[in-house]
């Protein structure tokens, strides 16, 4: 994908003479010299020097491997497509929108977990993933599965800071912070499973104050972030959830499998929550661009007319029966379907590499001049 767009730039670091200005451009010219052939078209002087993600299992690269959790796809047929076939505790056949928008930016081909033990200082650099499959907003989220919350996440943010800091020192460290991307992405396992699934919290809340119970979380974690050096800040809502295969299969209407449609309103009332709330930071936040990116509309567009889009089953995913198969019950001594660019889902949580790559390329499209 190509995007030509011509915009003044928004001066995000002041720099105190022009020897630190030079020191600091040299520098973002090594970080984005060697990472491929960008394919958006950033606008003139405009530099993104890493992408920086958080959240939940959509951008885990790898970060629930290393922790005791039955949250996790470190084994086939996860990764089934990856590399040759190397599962990596993607949830996903291939590559993660996280590792997608890296690529599309020109920094490097995947975004790697920060918990990687084989993470070079080249890597730090660039951007990594704090995510955890499981994890959200709600604090009981995370818990429940045992995964990263994201006051885990935030630590160790804090902590990469500490890293970057010792290799390149404070001033391009600061300017790594402020130019970079950071991805936020979660809801979806507060609402699917916490609320209505397991459902502990309905004995608490009805659903919209457990939607301003999310965007609360939301809101600090974006400050917090905001606080450490964070400036390009997208945050995406929840998609509908009530469509994926395995929230068919537990509330939609039995064998009929259609969308659960109580789960999809929450979804709705929650985003409506959402967006206003990241407008809100994004006119108080100095020098900030928080941009709400809605997934919710181009996922269930895919679902109302997948064969626009080259999809034939929108209800199953590729693994197992497809009914119910994520994690632990998707492995491999399950078949999975013959060709998953045909499903929009791999697992029955989770999209393919197609649909992911459909959602993407329209995210780009649509909301990356935003940032800048």
């Amino acid at each position: 994908m190509y995007l030509s767009k011509m915009m003044q730039p928004l001066i995000f670091v002041k720099h105190p003479n022009l020897s630190s200005f030079l020191a600091i451009l040299l520098f973002s010219l090594f970080l984005l010299g060697n990472h491929g052939d960008a394919r958006v078209t950033l606008p003139p002087n405009v530099t993104v020097p890493a992408v920086i993600a958080f959240g939940d299992s959509i951008v885990d690269q790898g970060a629930n491997n290393h922790l005791k959790t039955l949250i996790k796809a470190n084994f086939l047929p996860y990764g089934k497509e990856f590399q040759g076939g190397k599962p990596t505790g993607r949830f996903s056949n291939n590559k993660t929108p996280a590792d997608m928008i890296v690529e599309e930016l020109g920094i490097k081909e995947i975004l790697p977990a920060y918990l990687d033990p084989s993470i070079d200082e080249k890597e730090l650099l660039t951007g990594v993933s704090f995510a955890s499959g499981g994890s959200g907003y709600d604090p009981q989220t995370s818990k429940l599965v045992s995964v990263l919350s994201f006051a885990d996440q935030l630590t160790q943010f804090k902590e990469y800071i500490g890293k970057l800091k010792g290799l390149v020192g404070e001033e391009k460290t600061n300017f790594i912070l402020a130019n970079s991307l950071y991805l936020v992405v979660a809801g979806s396992d507060d609402l699917a499973n916490t609320y209505f699934t397991i459902g502990i919290r309905r004995l608490q809340y009805d659903v919209p104050s457990y939607a301003d119970l999310m965007v609360s979380g939301a809101s600090k974690f974006i400050q917090d972030i905001y606080n450490l050096g964070a400036r390009r800040i997208g945050v995406f809502g929840a998609p509908p959830i009530g469509c994926l295969p395995s929230q068919r299969t537990l509330a939609g209407r039995g064998h009929v499998r259609v969308c659960a449609e109580d789960y999809n309103d929450a979804a709705k009332l929650y985003n409506s929550k959402l967006q206003p709330e990241m407008e809100y930071l994004n006119s108080t936040l100095v020098q900030s661009r928080v941009v709400y990116i809605d997934i919710y509309n181009p996922l269930l567009a895919i679902i109302k007319n997948p064969h626009q889009y080259g999809i034939e089953v929108i209800d199953r995913g590729c693994c197992g029966t497809g009914l119910i198969e994520v994690a632990i019950l998707c492995n491999p001594l399950l078949p999975t379907c013959v060709d998953s660019s045909k499903y929009l889902f791999w697992d029955s949580y989770h999209p393919s590499n197609k649909g992911y790559s459909i959602l993407i390329n329209q995210i780009i499209g649509k909301y990356i001049s935003d940032f800048f």
